[in-house]
């Protein structure tokens, strides 16, 4: 799998409109009722999945991409070193990631059908640290201090 996945989402964006379909640009989060496709180990299985959507009658795949930005990351570390569990290890990892930023490291194709979203995941393995590393911080995390400004600022 490569560090940066934009490559991989250009050849999806040539072979959906090869294949006569459209783009919806939009992320499907884990509240809409799915069903994931499986690589199988094979990242290029995602052709199979766009043409099982074309045969299935779908005219367009929703797609999303996760490209890393500065700001994604210093708010990470912030969030990380600010929390009630404070890891060094984990702040590092987190500003080792700074490696990545402006590759993208996760694209999602979906199509629905009959009330159900289908969906293709890509990640690169950074992708899926950083992620664990956000999971993380959320979890433990302490109250930042822009929040409790905003807060501050609401009851005025």
């Amino acid at each position: 799998m490569p560090d940066d996945l934009s490559s991989l989402k250009d050849d999806m964006t040539a072979f959906i409109e090869g294949h006569g379909m459209r783009r919806f640009h939009g992320y499907v989060n884990e509240e809409v009722h799915s069903v994931m496709w499986d690589l199988g180990g094979n990242v290029d299985s995602w052709k199979d999945f766009v043409e099982l959507a074309k045969t299935a009658g779908g005219s367009f795949l929703t797609m999303n991409e996760v490209i890393l930005g500065k700001g994604d990351i210093e708010y990470l570390v912030e969030r990380l070193s600010n929390s009630n569990y404070i890891n060094d290890e984990d702040i590092d990892e987190a500003r080792w990631l700074r490696a990545y930023v402006g590759k993208t490291g996760f694209v999602q194709l979906g199509w629905p059908y009959q009330g159900t979203m289908f969906l293709c995941e890509i990640s690169t393995d950074w992708y899926d640290r950083y992620q664990r590393l956000l999971d993380l911080a959320e979890e433990y995390g302490g109250i930042m201090i822009d929040e409790l400004n905003d807060d501050q600022d609401d009851e005025r």
